[in-house]
């Protein structure tokens, strides 16, 4: 398992569109990819989980990634994450 600490930076947070982005990406990878955001750990290839979360501009998740395309599926979502998921 590999995991890495990310800051939300689209000026909306995760809301509906930058989730689906979100899930979108996750979707094309075997892993199990998750992110903590306080008390909760989200799925991030679920829209309604990722938004349950309510992560907002600013806020750090730490993103979890576990499988045989970990390491190249956290280094893609951390780089989405910070390009602002299509939103920037």
């Amino acid at each position: 398992m590999v995991s890495q600490s990310v800051v939300v930076k689209n000026p909306t947070g995760l809301h509906l569109r930058p989730a689906g982005n979100l899930c979108k990406e996750a979707i094309q990878f075997k892993s199990l990819i998750t992110f903590s955001f306080r008390d909760t750990t989200a799925n991030a290839k679920s829209v309604l989980s990722v938004l349950g979360a309510c992560v907002k501009c600013g806020d750090e998740i730490t993103l979890s990634c576990e499988g045989e395309d970990e390491q190249e599926a956290l280094k893609h979502l951390v780089e989405a994450i910070e390009s602002g998921l299509g939103e920037m």
